[in-house]
């Protein structure tokens, strides 16, 4: 009985005696277990069965709207081969905002919109308004984005999808919406994978590829980074195949109808929605938006039927929608496209991407060419004007390896001139790529032997060749691929660091015309801390990921 005696304890010591035995840290465990296995259980994506069933409207069926009649004029105008495409290069980042706009309102059959990333900024509600107008019109509109690039959209998108001709698909969704970030843990090996692709078609009959994302920094937003972008605006017969791939990408089974996703009530109704749209529309920055949809040269050149196309076989190359999942064969995926498209280069290959890991594989493929005598050229971001510092260092391991081998490396300055100096300005006819200035690089293309150019989403890294979905133009147009050559040998070393390896094998970036040249010995305009992450980066294991 003493000892039964010497167990007990008064009433008011009890909870201390449990903390004492770690009976807290024991009951949050629990309960921590508990909602980590109730988040896991309802991380389950749900079944696609009875998904609304569309395609694409045929070019020939939308021939008579008024962008088919338009289209055809210029064709008739410029007189190309049957088989040609019209090809307006988009470089410029407010003439580019005001082509999706223009597409949105001249629309009356259809609208495809496919993205990677959709901001919930100013241009972002602008496009979305824009395909709001037009569903109001009749416009059946289908809007495919991935989810990893929707953030701040759910309830917007939620009350979009209520509209009678507005469909709106995520592709390769997080069941856990909030906070997303967990649903990537908890699900990597799928949400790790995705659709990158980028395209804007109206009525069938013209589409904007490329390599910019919805979102005020891809249209020339004067406040934070500014992305050096290029898309291109088409007709003619390669929209055909854009809008069926359109159909493959919408029809596939990492496509979910929002609804079956985003399914906890939301209490924006569609007269909030109109308020915040109007508002966005007013702001100063909207109205600066809107006024070059209204004088841009895309516009006035449309009025004046005078518009400066360039016409050219086109071919779409884009990776089967099964990517990913993990379920595409090699063949059918983006790189071996491009390699039976392209060819054997003879002379030279000019490539920009903003992401730029060529893998061992990448570096050996490049000493093939340059054993060949083949010129190899390449443009990519600097320390100081990436958006991601973890991509920059799995390129800079192979800086020493790709100079060696005679290739020339140019990085973006983030404070370029935003000027050419004026010989070079008076020899360059039409702006191109670096036109806007911008303090990041993001545009993706790429020419061969001056006779074939790429653009599209596509990076030259582990990620886009392995995971993500990719798409893009093969255009066989000299003139396009010469343009991209005169910025290698114009506006891109004016605005860039030239790396050469120095006799002591470190690198040094060189800057500014040859006769007033600035040399760097290390990362140009970083801080000593941000070089040595990037010197620790370039020894860990992180190729697969990037």
């Amino acid at each position: 009985m003493a000892a039964a005696r010497s167990c007990r304890k008064p009433p008011s010591q009890a909870p201390q005696a449990m903390a004492d035995r770690g009976w807290l840290p024991r009951w949050c465990a629990c309960w921590g277990v508990l909602v980590l296995a109730l988040l896991v259980s309802g991380c389950s994506l749900p079944p696609l069965q009875g998904r609304s069933v569309s395609s694409a409207a045929t070019p020939h069926s939308t021939q008579d709207t008024l962008l088919g009649r338009k289209l055809e004029q210029l064709r008739q105008q410029a007189q190309p081969r049957p088989l040609d495409s019209g090809i307006y290069p988009l470089d410029n980042p407010q003439e580019a905002f005001a082509a999706r706009m223009l597409l949105a309102r001249t629309a009356q059959v259809t609208l495809d919109v496919q993205y990677y990333i959709w901001r919930a900024d100013t241009s972002g509600l602008l496009l979305l308004q824009a395909l709001w107008q037009a569903a109001d019109r009749g416009v059946r509109v289908r809007l495919l984005l991935d989810d990893g690039g929707t953030a701040g959209l759910d309830s917007i998108l939620h009350t979009l999808n209520q509209h009678p001709h507005i469909e709106v698909r995520l592709f390769n969704p997080l069941v856990l919406r909030w906070p997303k970030t967990l649903g990537y843990l908890l699900d990597f090996a799928r949400t790790n994978r995705r659709m990158h692709n980028k395209s804007f078609t109206a009525d069938s009959q013209a589409s904007i590829v490329g390599g910019r994302n919805i979102g005020n920094e891809y249209f020339g937003n004067p406040q934070g980074v500014l992305f050096a972008d290029l898309d291109v605006l088409t007709t003619g017969p390669v929209v055909g195949e854009i809008a069926q791939d359109f159909d493959r990408y919408w029809a596939s089974l990492s496509a979910y109808p929002i609804e079956r996703i985003v399914t906890v009530p939301y209490h924006m109704d569609m007269p909030t929605l109109h308020a915040r749209m109007q508002a966005a529309a007013a702001s100063e920055q909207g109205q600066r938006y809107l006024r070059a949809l209204e004088h841009g040269d895309l516009a006035r050149w449309l009025q004046q039927e005078q518009q400066p196309w360039l016409w050219a076989p086109t071919h779409l190359i884009s990776d089967n929608p099964a990517k990913a999942l993990g379920q595409a064969s090699d063949q059918q995926l983006i790189g071996a496209q491009l390699a039976r498209a392209i060819g054997q280069p003879r002379r030279q290959v000019d490539l920009v991407s903003p992401y730029f890991v060529p893998t061992q594989a990448g570096v050996q493929a490049i000493q093939q060419l340059r054993a060949q005598g083949i010129q190899v050229r390449v443009l990519t971001n600097s320390l100081e004007a990436t958006d991601v510092s973890l991509v920059h260092a799995g390129y800079a391991r192979y800086r020493p390896q790709l100079l060696e081998l005679g290739v020339q490396l140019y990085e973006l300055r983030r404070q370029a001139p935003p000027e050419l100096p004026r010989p070079l300005h008076e020899r360059i006819r039409r702006r191109w790529l670096l036109a806007s200035s911008g303090s990041s690089l993001h545009a993706k293309t790429f020419a061969i032997d001056g006779e074939r150019a790429f653009v599209g989403s596509l990076n030259f890294d582990p990620r886009s060749v392995l995971f993500n979905t990719e798409m893009g133009l093969l255009i066989e147009s000299p003139a396009l691929a010469e343009q991209i050559h005169n910025a290698f040998e114009q506006a891109i070393p004016w605005r860039s660091y030239r790396i050469q390896l120095g006799e002591d094998g470190r690198l040094h970036w060189h800057s500014g015309p040859p006769q007033a040249e600035h040399i760097f010995h290390s990362e140009p305009n970083s801080r000593w801390y941000k070089r040595l992450g990037l010197w620790l980066l370039q020894h860990l294991p992180i190729e697969p990921l990037l």
